[in-house]
């Protein structure tokens, strides 16, 4: 995917996750991988963070090989 078919706005679907993440948002995922961009974040000084909200409202960020267009 290329960064630029993502704007905010952009309905996505988190498709994987590199790191360990919170039990609860384990069980978010599960129930509804879906959400809509809402902003951008720089993640190291290189990269570019993907900041979603996720259909259940909660809000976390991801990196941009992790989600795909809904």
């Amino acid at each position: 995917m290329t960064q630029a078919a993502i704007t905010i706005g952009s309905k996505v679907r988190v498709t994987r996750v590199r790191d360990r993440i919170p039990a609860d948002l384990v069980a978010a995922l599960q129930a509804d991988a879906t959400g809509t961009v809402t902003d951008f974040k720089v993640t190291d000084g290189k990269g570019i963070g993907v900041v979603v909200t996720l259909a259940n409202g909660a809000t976390t960020w991801f990196f941009d090989d992790e989600i795909t267009a809904a």
